[in-house]
């Protein structure tokens, strides 16, 4: 999970790993206290490497603040105090936050005493999937269909959008976490080996074939279930494939529902344009030649899926975005 953040008029994106690191118990004789040790990608290298006196904290989780005082603490850390001190001095700061579509009202309440404490005199919400459309350069506000898969950590939207609105959608509890939960399994029972949560990516990126060639096997470090001992293995590429199948089938169930809701004429619209993949985990290896396999629709990923988004959140609030304006017809 990465917070990633536009600064405008500075034209400045920060993308950092929403994750902080706090001490989960005082020292003897001392009150409790949450003191922030490191955040973002320092914090992930300290993850798994920590006494136990000290702990991981997410602030956000399924693009939905969770922790208040570590988001803003976050934020904080982020954007930088020579920022900060500029907003202050703009009594008009306006600040917007995309939102996972059907979002409850504690989490909106909770994105909004977020930026509000970081000084934001406005806040504007928006819907992920709307968001990275726009980021995607998609023609949302024409009466055409779109269709846009945000692929998170932790779930997967999906939807279709025409006039500017979200015509069908839905949202699946599969991400970038449970492909990574089924390596780690699949090394697990398969060559007895326990695999660190950060050496997923690596292989993942392996398996992608993002050099122009796959290989038959590589070579994989980690601890040995029974000794627990460090060991390598040479892990089959193929199997590992297979195994990363499973909870990406959850998310053509997903599509297959959408289409389904969605009347005839905005589905023959997207048999034409076809399927824009965005989001951090949109790159899992596998994922776009079977979408189009299971919809035969042409599926395109963003050219940066991973801040689509977050750019599609600074196009809207600078004005970059228009609706389509129908006139009343006279009676």
């Amino acid at each position: 999970m990465r917070t990633t953040a536009d600064l405008r008029p500075w034209s400045c994106t920060v993308d950092e790993v929403a994750r902080a690191f706090a001490p989960a118990r005082p020292m003897e004789g001392s009150a409790p206290l949450r003191v922030l040790m490191a955040v973002g990608a320092q914090a992930e290298v300290m993850d798994g490497r920590t006494p136990d006196y000290i702990r991981v904290v997410r602030p956000v989780s399924n693009g939905t603040i969770v922790d208040i005082d570590m988001a803003q603490r976050l934020l904080r850390n982020l954007v930088g105090d020579k920022l900060r001190r500029t907003w202050r001095r703009r009594p008009s700061m306006r600040a917007a936050v995309c939102l996972p579509y059907g979002s409850e009202p504690l989490a909106q309440r909770a994105a909004v005493e977020t930026l509000t404490g970081l000084g934001a005199r406005r806040v504007e919400l928006v819907d992920t999937l709307v968001a990275a459309a726009v980021g995607s350069g998609l023609p949302v506000e024409q009466p055409e269909a779109t269709m846009i898969v945000v692929c998170g950590a932790g779930t997967t939207q999906v939807a279709v959008l025409s006039l500017g609105s979200i015509v069908s959608a839905e949202t699946v509890p599969v991400g970038g976490n449970a492909i990574d939960h089924a390596v780690i399994q699949h090394l697990r029972l398969h060559h007895e080996l326990m695999l660190a949560g950060q050496a997923v990516r690596p292989l993942q990126m392996i398996l992608s074939g993002g050099d122009g060639s796959t290989p038959g096997s590589t070579e994989v470090h980690g601890r040995d279930v029974v000794s627990g001992m460090a060991r390598s293995v040479h892990v089959d590429t193929e199997r590992v494939r297979d195994a990363i199948t499973t909870p990406l089938t959850s998310i053509l169930d997903g599509i297959g529902a959408v289409l389904r809701r969605c009347p005839p004429d905005l589905v023959a619209d997207l048999g034409e344009r076809g399927i824009v993949l965005a989001g951090g985990s949109a790159l899992i290896p596998g994922l776009e030649p079977m979408i189009h396999q299971a919809t035969n629709m042409p599926v395109h990923t963003a050219d940066r899926p991973d801040t689509c988004a977050v750019m599609g959140l600074g196009a809207m609030i600078e004005g970059k975005v228009q609706p389509l304006h129908l006139d009343p017809m006279d009676p």
